[in-house]
């Protein structure tokens, strides 16, 4: 069981994200934005973040990099539904794990976070 922050601003997709997780064991959390996901991550302990990058306030690249910074061994996911979006996420290789591009299924997602958390800090995907 792995602890999960998912920063997605679509409620929906948030809490369609969640459950599929949560039936593996995994304990969740959501946030609503950026700037929400960050204020979870000073509250508690989590071994991955998922987010998306398109979102309101805080967006989930300037995300990745506030939370690889200050909490370095904690796993992170980027997916994104724009292909000019994902382009920015390819200049995170040394911090980002995956970047996954929307729509996805719920096995899917479920099955790249599993191989991320089995993943060693090598970060070699």
């Amino acid at each position: 069981m792995a602890k999960i922050l998912i920063a997605e601003n679509e409620l929906a997709l948030r809490e369609f994200i969640a459950r599929g997780l949560e039936q593996r064991s995994h304990k969740v959390t959501m946030a609503q934005d950026g700037a929400d996901a960050l204020e979870r991550l000073k509250k508690g302990k989590f071994d991955l973040l998922l987010t998306d990058i398109d979102m309101p306030i805080m967006d989930g690249i300037a995300l990745a990099l506030a939370a690889g910074r200050d909490y370095p061994k904690m796993k992170i996911i980027i997916m994104s539904g724009h292909e000019h979006q994902i382009e920015r996420a390819h200049g995170l290789n040394d911090l980002v794990y995956r970047v996954v591009s929307k729509p996805f299924t719920i096995a899917g997602i479920c099955a790249v976070v599993d191989d991320v958390l089995a993943k060693k800090k090598s970060k070699s995907t």
